[in-house]
This record gives C-alpha cells, structure tokens and sequence, in this order.
C-alpha cells in the first residue's frame, strides 16, 4: 500500500505566546452573575463578546454570515450552460466560415449542410445533441464541438470528485477508461457496504487502485462516505436551484457527456448509493443565487459546500444548542472559510473556556449547575476592591499606600513587597516563594525580589460588621441591584483578606430578612417582591452583635426606601405602603437597641426622595449616626470607606466618606 502521510502548512498562532488570560474574563462573568446571570450563561455571554483584545463568537458568526451572503449574492447557476453556448456558437461560426470558403464542395451539399446549421433548435441541449451525427468540415469547428463533451464530462465528474475538471483537461481514452473502471469499483464498494458485506481489506483494496481520484486521502470506508455524500448533496441543492428549463437543458447535455452515456449511468448509481447510505445529508435544500458571475457544475458545487460549511459554523458559533462547548466549532472549516486568524481566534476562545472550566474558578452543584467557586469569589472581590481603592485614593489626593494599620502591630497578613516598602520580611514565605520557584526554574538564583513578601501591620480593635443590603423591589427597579452586590463583595473580601479578625455578617432584607453568605448574595436573582423590612434586618443584626460582646458593633445599611414590612410577634410579615405607624416603630426600636448595644451606624441613602431623606436623617440622628448619599458608583467606596474610618481614635469625625483613613490605617488597595 503506499504512504498517503499528507503534511500541511502549521496554522495554530503563535507557539510562543501566553497562556489565556481569564483574569478579564472572570471580571465580566462576575459582573454578569451579580446581574442575575447563572455562571454558565455568563460565561457564554463573555465567549459571545469577546475582550479587549480577544475576538468573540458573535464577530466571528457575522463574517460567517457576510461570507455567505456575499456566495448568494456574486453567483448564478448557468455558468456552465453559458460556456456550452459558447463553444457552441463559436464551432457554428468555424463551420459556416470553412463551408463559404470551400471552392471545391458541391453546391448542393453546401446548400444542404447551411440549411442544417440554420435549422438546429434554439434549446443549446437540442442543438448539440443533434449534430452529434454532424460531420463537420471544419478542423476548429470539430474541436470545439469535442471541447463541449469533454467540458460536461470533467463538469459532471468535478461536481463529485472535486479537482476533476482540471485533472481531466485534455484527457486520452485511456483516462477515461480509468476513470469509468473507478465508479464502477466504487460502486460495488459502495452497495457491498450498505449489504454490510465490506471490509477494510476491501476499502485498502480500493485506495490502492484508485487512491490518486481522492486527494483528501480517507482512512476508512466511512470517512470515503462522508467526503463523496457531501458533496453529492451540495451538487444537489445546485440542481435544486436551478430553474426547471436550466435543469432540462442540464440533463439533455449530460448525455452527450464525453460521448458516451456510461458516464451518467455510473454518477446515476453513485448518487443513489450515496443518498441510500447518508440519508442525513441535505438532499433537498436550495438556494436563491442572483449574482452576475456564472458558476459552472463543479465550481458550484464547491460554492454550496462552502454554503453548507458556512451554514454548520453559523450554528456552532451560535452554541445556542443544550451542551453546547467550544470544541464543537470546526476549526478547519473556520480556517477555510475565513481564514486561519480566524480559526486561531476560535481556538483561542476554546481554550478560554477550558481554562474557566478547569481552574477551579467554576464548579458545578449537585445539581448540575455551574456557581462560581469561593476561589472566583475572592478574585473578583479582589479586582472590585482595586477599583473601590482606586476611587478612594483619588479624591483624597494621596498616592497608593500598601498599609494595613498605621502603628506597627503584625496584623498576620502578608503581600508581595513593592518599591518603597518599610515593613519587615515575613521570612518563612519569601523562602518558600524562593523554593517553588526554582522547582520550575533549576537554574534561578537562590532568591529573586519576586519572592519577597513583608509582613502588614495594623493598629484597631476587633469590630462585628452587619452590611444590611435592600433587596427590594425598587433596588432592582431603578438599577441598584448590582453596585449594591459589589459593594457587598468588595467589603467582604476586605475584611476576609485584611482584617480576618473582624465579624462580618451580610443581611439582605426585602420583604423579610436573611443572613447570606457573600455566594449566596452574588448570586441573588432581582426580587420582585413588594416590601422594605427594615425591622426584621435590624433584628438579626443585633443578634450578631450580641454573639461578639468584645468586639465594637459597626451597623451600614444601604437602601433605598423606608421601611413598609416589619414581623409580627407570631413571626408573619406585615407588609403597608405608605408605611405604617407601626412598621416605622417597629424599626426605630431596634435601631434604638443596636445604638444600646454601641453601635457606629451609617445610613447609605440611595435616590433623590426627599421624604426619605428627611426619614434616614431622623434615623442616623436618633442614634448618633451619620447619612451617605453617594453616587452609584461610589457606593463601593463610601461603604469601605465608613468601614475603614468607624474605629477611628478621632471617635466618630467623619470628613469626606467617612474618615476613609482615619482608624482602620492606611489602606487602598492591594
């Protein structure tokens, strides 16, 4: 058997460059899940848009579209007709010119002959196949006469064995007789298959005699099927096309294919085996094709099998399918199609998507769900948090300053050292960085600036923290829904990360109340419900405070109307709009009683109400407190930035946002 081993130009992009960087793409599926989102449709979203410096599905799908529509619109099905009637005239025209000139023919028989040429039917099928009995006078008449048989034999056979056209150009009969003796081989290959007769000494059997006619080179009778029943059925879907008379007159000139009518009896049979064996394929499409640039059978029947590719990728790209992955797209037919910067571009976006599934950023619940990991949770706590820091240092007019406390006390936390650093080493680490690092890296030095971490340090006292966040109605009405969930998430990932030795406890509260844990925040879906219940949130955040009796009680409530639920003492919830009496009691005496227990109380007011702004400042004063009003997006940043200056040795002096500065150290950011 001889070596078909086929090597092709390397088209995988740069062997050199960086893994994927999923540190943006976990941004925007974080800000997506905090949307309402599920973690697995964020991430398609993300996939479907791409990044800053990535291509999305959606950009390769609309030049998937573009291309084909460009197909449709270019072509018309008639070019090989065209090209028949040109030969035609042009042979007629040799012929009438060597008769005029020919002194010797008898008159009569001139007169005779021009009287045939003048007679033939005006239906170009009609008029070949009538002079396939004509004798003709003319040399170049003759030829072109030949060239229109030997044209719709290679047409024919192009449009099921792609490349044939210009293989067989000026093919001798002994070409011929090979390639009849390969369709009549195949055929019998082919129905010995569907008897399930055939083995695969009988398919290497084939290649062997035959294997030049397949330049795509098929490892077994399945992917042979595949390849011929592809593009049998795009040389369909151009018949289909066609219009009836263009289809007559193709069938009536098929016949007189290289003379002989084997030829269509073999492709007959063939096609026949093929739909027999590959139902499946799309026998029966068409298409509208209104250009002005004519396609002959085979270079047709290429355009709809670039169509019928184009068609696949448009579904594929969509992943609109259940268990839809990016390893679905074929990056082959992408690479055809629009070129190999596109299939890299594709390929990239696969293994984006493995990354995500395999990093631990994702995992999928018991049922069947994908959440993000508390791992995801804390990166994407990490970036809010830069950004909450970003804001902070700006209006303060400060540079960045890496410190956690302000007067020394090791805090147990640790970081990488930056330029200017004063803080001691945290040996332990630096000398364990230093290890990990040369276990990839023999050769390294000994220890490298990149593996030195310092010790933070922080001055304060122990705080119990209860966020109480509105989820009500009008949160999610009015756009609220997701500034509030960062804030949440920048918080918690503040105080899990610098001040592990404080009690943070989130309580969402609409129509009732309940502690979340920050996923179960993030992943809240907009609410619907009716009802502010202030009381009930107020309740479980004294709760909290009596749990960490040593520790000072900070109280932030973010929220954006007055309180219109509260319990009862039987434990249902009354719901009034306007408020009632009642339910602002209600509030009022467990906002008295966090004050009791030392509460520092901060009010983060969100809308223009002045109903309730006059409420909240009525609050924050019953207890001492004090009333934000930020914009949404420094609602982040007003919320940290309380948090940061609550213990302050100023007790209570709120400048700005709070202090941002004042008692909780230095702090912007990592």
């Amino acid at each position: 058997m001889k070596d078909r081993t086929r090597f092709r130009r390397y088209d995988g992009g740069d062997p050199l460059a960086a893994p994927v960087d999923i540190a943006e793409a976990l941004d925007a599926i974080g800000e997506d899940v905090m949307a309402g989102y599920s973690p697995e449709r964020a991430m398609r979203e993300f996939l479907r848009r791409g990044g800053r410096d990535q291509t999305g599905l959606d950009d390769l799908a609309r030049r998937v579209a573009e291309r084909r529509r460009d197909l449709v619109q270019r072509h018309h099905m008639d070019g090989t007709l065209q090209e028949v009637r040109e030969l035609l005239d042009h042979a007629l025209l040799e012929e009438r010119k060597q008769l005029a000139r020919d002194a010797m023919m008898d008159d009569g028989e001139r007169a005779f002959r021009e009287l045939q040429l003048e007679n033939l039917p005006p239906n170009t099928a009609a008029a070949v196949s009538e002079l396939s009995s004509y004798d003709w006078q003319s040399r170049e008449a003759r030829e072109d006469y030949e060239k229109i048989r030997d044209l719709l034999g290679r047409e024919l056979l192009d449009q099921r064995f792609a490349g044939m056209k210009e293989a067989l150009e000026g093919a001798t009969d002994a070409d011929r007789a090979a390639v009849n003796a390969m369709l009549q081989d195949l055929n019998q290959l082919l129905e010995k298959h569907q008897r399930g007769e055939d083995s695969q000494e009988d398919f290497e059997e084939f290649m062997q005699r035959h294997g030049d006619f397949f330049p795509e080179n098929p490892s077994n009778i399945d992917e042979l099927l595949d390849s011929l029943a592809q593009r049998a059925a795009a040389a369909q879907r151009m018949l289909n096309s066609m219009s009836p008379e263009q289809r007559e007159e193709l069938m009536q000139l098929s016949q007189q294919a290289f003379g002989s009518p084997e030829l269509m009896e073999q492709l007959a049979r063939m096609d026949a085996n093929l739909q027999s064996l590959r139902p499946g394929e799309d026998w029966g499409g068409s298409e509208q094709m209104g250009g002005e640039e004519g396609l002959g059978l085979g270079d047709g029947t290429g355009v709809f099998q670039d169509i019928a590719d184009l068609d696949t990728l448009a579904d594929q790209l969509s992943q609109s399918y259940g268990g839809a992955r990016m390893d679905d797209v074929d990056l082959d037919a992408l690479a055809r199609q629009l070129g190999d910067q596109a299939a890299v571009d594709a390929r990239t976006l696969q293994r984006l998507e493995q990354a995500l599934r395999d990093s631990g950023y994702m995992k999928r619940g018991t049922d069947g769900q994908y959440r993000l990991s508390p791992k995801a949770m804390r990166q994407l706590g990490k970036a809010l948090l830069r950004d909450v820091a970003e804001r902070m240092s700006g209006r303060q007019g400060q540079r960045e300053l890496q410190k956690a406390g302000a007067a020394g006390d090791l805090s147990g936390a640790t970081r990488e050292w930056a330029f200017g650093d004063t803080e001691p080493w945290h040996v332990p680490r630096t000398m364990l960085n230093g290890v990990l690092r040369r276990a990839g890296d023999p050769a390294g030095p000994m220890l490298s600036i990149e593996d030195v971490e310092v010790q933070e340090t922080e001055a304060r006292t122990q705080a119990a923290v209860a966020l109480l966040v509105d989820t009500s109605f009008s949160m999610a009405m009015d756009g609220r829904w997701v500034p509030m969930k960062r804030t949440a998430l920048a918080l918690h990932t503040l105080i899990r990360s610098r001040f592990r030795g404080d009690a943070l406890q989130l309580i969402g509260f609409g129509r009732h109340a309940e502690v979340m844990e920050i996923e179960e925040l993030t992943a809240l879906d907009a609410m619907w419900d009716k009802g502010t219940n202030l009381h009930h949130a107020l309740l479980l955040a004294n709760r909290h405070f009596r749990k960490h009796p040593n520790a000072q009680p900070v109280l932030l409530i973010v929220t954006d109307g007055e309180p219109t639920s509260h319990l009862e003492p039987d434990g249902e919830v009354y719901f009034s709009y306007p408020p009632h009496p009642l339910t602002v009691a209600y509030a009022v005496r467990e906002l008295d009683n966090a004050g009791r227990l030392g509460a520092q109380t901060t009010f983060f007011r969100l809308g223009e109400d002045p109903g309730l702004a006059r409420f909240i400042d009525s609050m924050a004063q019953r207890v001492g407190g004090r009333v934000v009003a930020p914009e949404l997006d420094d609602l982040g940043a007003a919320v940290v930035g309380s948090y940061l200056g609550s213990r302050g040795p100023r007790g209570g002096g709120y400048g700005g946002y709070g202090d941002w500065f004042g008692g909780r150290g230095f702090w912007v950011g990592d």
